[in-house]
C-alpha cells in the first residue's frame, strides 16, 4: 500500500521550503495551500510537483520575492493588475479575493493580470467563493511559450488555455476546470519522461500526423485542441477566446514575445444578489444538478455526475486519510528537504493507525 501523507504536513513543508528559497510569509503561504489543494482534487501534475520548480524560479530570479501586484488601471468593477513576476498562485489568489470583493459592491467584479508567473491548477481557486455565494470565472494562458496549433496547422501557437468555472449550488458548487486542448503540455511531459503513450491519439507530429507519441512535442508537434482533427474547430476558438480575455486585455501577450514562464490572467466574478437573487440562482443551478444526476444511463453504467463531484469527494478522502504521492512528487520531496535540512512531511496519522 502507497504510503500517504498528512494533508497539513504537506502544507506546512511547502510553505517552510518556500521560505527558505526566499519568498515571504504572505506568498509562501498562498502557493503551498495553492499546491497542495492542486494534490487534493487529485491535479497531480499541478500540485507539489511543482515545488521543485518554483523553488528554482525563485532561486534564478524569474519569479519575482518581494512587493505586491501594481494596478495600472481601475474602472471600479473592473482593475488590470502587473503582477510583476511575483508567484503567481498568490497573485490568482489576491486577483480572486479582489474581484469578489468588486462583485460584492458592483454585482460584477473583473481583474485581469499581466506578467504573472504559473498559477498552477485553476480548480483551486474556484471553491471558497462558490461556497460563498459568488460565481468565478477564470481564464489563463502562457504568452511565453506554445504547444496547441490552430486547427487546421501544425505549428504550436498557444497553450492549452485553461477555463474553470466555480458556480454555487446545493450542497456542494459545480466546479470546471477545462483546457481548450485535449491534454495539457504537463501530462505530455510526464508521459514523455515516463516513455508511456498518452491514453489516445491526442498530439500531431510535425508532418500533421496524429498520434499519441508525446515524444513529438520536443521534434515540433503540437497539441490538439479539443474536438480533435473532427471538431478541432471548437477548442481552437476556445483557445483564441482566452488569449484574447488575458494577454489582449492585460495588453501584454506574445506580440511582444516574453521568454519566461509564466501566466495571462481573467479573473471574473459575478454576485447572483445583483441579478436575479442568491435564492434564485440556486434554485435554478440546483434543478439542473438534480437533472443531470437523475438522466437515464446506459445499463451497468455509473449514474451522471457534474464537473468538481469527483474532485471534491477525493478531497474528503485525502483530508482524512492523506495524500499519495507517486515517484515524482515524493523524490522532489526528498531532495527539497535535503536541500534545505527541513524534515519530510509526516506519515498521514489515520494510516499509521490502521497499520498501528
Amino acid at each position: 500500500m502507497a504510503q500517504k501523507y498528512d494533508v497539513e504536513s504537506l502544507r506546512e513543508f511547502a510553505r517552510a521550503v518556500l521560505l527558505k528559497a526566499g519568498l515571504p510569509e504572505e506568498p509562501a503561504r498562498s502557493v503551498a495551500r495553492g499546491l497542495v489543494e492542486a494534490d487534493l482534487y487529485g491535479h497531480s501534475t499541478h500540485g507539489l510537483a511543482l515545488l521543485p520548480d518554483y523553488v528554482d524560479e525563485i532561486e534564478s530570479g524569474a519569479m519575482a520575492k518581494n512587493g505586491r501586484p501594481e494596478a495600472l488601471s481601475d474602472f471600479g468593477a473592473a482593475a488590470l493588475w502587473d503582477a510583476r513576476r511575483l508567484p503567481g498562485v498568490w497573485t490568482t489568489d489576491l486577483a480572486v479575493a479582489e474581484a469578489a470583493k468588486r462583485a460584492r459592491s458592483f454585482g460584477v467584479g473583473a481583474i485581469t493580470l499581466r506578467r504573472s508567473h504559473h498559477i498552477a491548477c485553476l480548480a483551486a481557486f474556484l471553491e471558497a467563493p462558490a461556497r460563498e455565494g459568488i460565481a468565478i470565472i477564470i481564464l489563463s494562458s502562457d504568452p511565453s511559450d506554445a504547444f496547441v496549433a490552430p486547427f487546421g496547422g501544425v505549428t504550436p501557437v498557444m497553450t492549452p488555455n485553461p477555463i474553470a468555472v466555480g458556480i454555487p449550488a446545493s450542497p456542494d458548487p459545480i466546479l470546471i476546470d477545462v483546457s481548450t486542448s485535449i491534454t495539457t503540455a504537463a501530462m505530455c511531459a510526464r508521459m514523455r519522461n515516463a516513455g508511456t503513450p498518452l491514453p489516445g491519439k491526442w498530439l500531431l507530429d510535425s508532418a500533421g500526423k496524429v498520434t499519441d507519441d508525446a515524444q513529438v512535442m520536443k521534434q515540433g508537434g503540437s497539441i490538439l485542441p479539443i474536438g480533435g482533427v473532427d471538431h478541432g474547430h471548437k477548442g481552437y476558438g476556445l483557445g483564441l477566446m482566452v488569449e484574447a480575455l488575458t494577454q489582449g486585455l492585460g495588453g501584454f501577450g506574445r506580440a511582444d514575445r516574453p521568454k519566461e514562464w509564466g501566466a495571462s490572467v481573467l479573473v471574473l466574478a459575478f454576485a447572483p444578489e445583483a441579478f436575479g437573487g442568491r435564492d434564485e440562482f440556486l434554485r435554478q443551478t440546483d434543478w439542473l444538478v438534480e437533472a443531470c444526476e437523475n438522466s437515464a444511463v446506459p445499463q451497468g453504467r455509473p449514474r451522471v455526475r457534474l464537473p468538481g463531484q469527483a474532485a471534491l469527494a477525493r478531497k474528503v478522502e485525502a483530508l482524512r486519510d492523506g495524500i499519495s504521492l507517486d515517484a515524482v512528487r515524493l523524490g522532489g520531496i526528498e531532495r527539497l528537504a535535503t536541500r534545505f535540512a527541513l524534515a519530510q512531511p509526516a506519515a498521514s496519522r489515520s494510516a499509521v493507525s490502521r497499520n498501528g
